[in-house]
């Protein structure tokens, strides 16, 4: 028994014979031994079986063969050392000259401009969050025109507080358009999963602006209000812009309350949940800042009629104040909010168990571990798991593909080690490759169930 567990146990020393069996490809010929197609056309040709479906089988080479033809066109390894080091000079020597025709093109764009259309971009602004955004930017301009005319008219600090409040809700939203514009662009090299956090950072950015320019100006001319009070002119023209300002902020509150309401429905939550969530940052910092103008417009409104009726301008001090603080606390909730999904913020737990049981449900699987479902922005997700399949299920895969009479005839064959070892690497690689045809199946399924899943990670246990 003792010799039965050593012979077990005993290592196996790999030599030549068993490199002999590795197979190359014949773009890595090409690159790794500095040989030209012509040179591999007159070596041994292997048609392997790809584990796709839809693919065609691929050609590959014996790597002992493609060392020696490779010998024999250099004449020794180390000219064949030198010749890859040159290579790897004229390569690195390309990549700068591609680099410098880039800032080239650059330069020339930014002088010229850049002609391209992206009719993307502005498909995105004529619907949905771009929609809203478009039309708040346009009423938040007028109304603080109209503001900062009637605050030079009246004098009155809550009128301040309220030109203010809408320069900063006017600025904040061209920010949050140039954040759309952005995250719209396609994925690049250096951007793999492409720029839909532009609208979390844009949005982030904004509430910080809110609380600084909007809160902070407010809280300011308020309390410079209380220090030193002015008797102010006549309010009618300030009672008449408040009003329009009152209606051109209702409007632009029910374009974002009705918007969140169809993206909710859309998504099967309820409107305080996606809100709560900031499924939609855009949409959500115009909802919050028009909200907050309609209670400023009523709150400086009211402040200053009881100055009016009172004669007492610290009442239109206190309105300048109070206004400050629902800005401030606008601006609390937008960063709150946009910080937690810009740190990478997990979707619904009912959404990740979902995902989870359609895995688990399929007979390749055998358990699911470690999974982690990250919400990108604009309804996209990250999903990863590591997952352990069963290797019988797998194989019977591979074998229901093959011919069985030819696998055992195969076997028959086998006499001596080298048979067996030879026959084993053959089948046991066709198996690996069917396991990988298996790991995209699962991906490409996962993704045409849930549209919303964009990036799918599976990692084999």
């Amino acid at each position: 028994a003792r010799c039965l567990i050593r012979a077990v146990l005993k290592k196996r020393e790999y030599g030549s014979k068993y490199t002999q069996n590795n197979f190359i490809t014949a773009v890595r010929a090409m690159n790794e031994f500095c040989l030209k197609p012509s040179d591999l056309e007159q070596l041994r040709k292997i048609r392997r079986r790809s584990p796709h479906d839809d693919t065609e089988a691929f050609t590959v080479f014996l790597r002992s063969d493609v060392e020696a033809k490779a010998l024999d066109v250099w004449g020794s390894p180390e000219a064949l050392a030198r010749e890859r080091k040159l290579r790897k000079v004229v390569e690195q020597e390309y990549q700068e000259n591609i680099y410098r025709n880039q800032q080239l093109l650059k330069e020339y764009k930014d002088f010229w401009g850049n002609t391209k259309p992206r009719s993307n971009v502005r498909a995105t602004f004529l619907q949905g969050p771009g929609k809203v955004v478009m039309v708040a930017i346009c009423i938040n301009g007028l109304n603080f025109f109209f503001k900062l005319l009637a605050w030079v008219y009246t004098g009155s600090a809550s009128m301040f507080s309220e030109a203010i409040h809408s320069l900063a809700d006017t600025c904040n939203q061209a920010l949050l358009a140039l954040g759309i514009s952005q995250s719209v662009r396609n994925p690049d090299a250096v951007h793999p999963y492409g720029f839909s956090n532009m609208r979390y950072i844009a949005s982030l950015i904004s509430g910080v602006g809110i609380f600084m320019m909007g809160a902070g100006l407010s809280w300011y001319h308020g309390i410079m209000g209380l220090l030193h009070p002015q008797q102010m002119e006549s309010l009618l023209w300030a009672y008449c812009i408040l009003a329009g300002s009152l209606v051109s902020e209702g409007a632009t509150l029910l374009v974002a309350i009705n918007e969140i309401k169809k993206s909710a429905r859309e998504h099967g939550i309820s409107f305080y949940e996606y809100v709560m969530q900031s499924r939609d940052p855009s949409t959500n910092v115009v909802l919050l800042e028009d909200a907050a103008a309609v209670l400023g417009v009523i709150m400086a409104a009211s402040c200053m009629g009881l100055t009016s009726l009172t004669g007492n301008p610290y009442y239109d001090s206190l309105g300048s104040l109070g206004v400050g603080t629902l800005l401030g606390a606008v601006s609390a909730f937008l960063i709150y909010t946009n910080t937690e999904a810009l740190i990478g913020r997990s979707i619904q737990a009912e959404h990740v168990q979902k995902l989870t049981e359609f895995l688990e449900n399929d007979p390749a699987v055998r358990a699911i571990h470690d999974v982690k479902a990250t919400d990108l922005g604009l309804s996209k997700v990250r999903f990863k798991a590591e997952v352990d399949f069963d290797g019988r299920v797998v194989t019977r895969s591979y074998l229901e593909k093959q011919d069985i009479d030819q696998i055992l005839n195969e076997i028959q064959l086998v006499k001596t080690s080298e048979d067996l070892e030879n026959f084993m690497l053959k089948h046991g690689e066709n198996i690996i490759d069917t396991l990988g045809a298996e790991v995209d199946r699962l991906e490409k399924e996962l993704k045409q169930r849930n549209p919303e899943v964009r990036h799918v990670d599976l990692e084999i246990l």
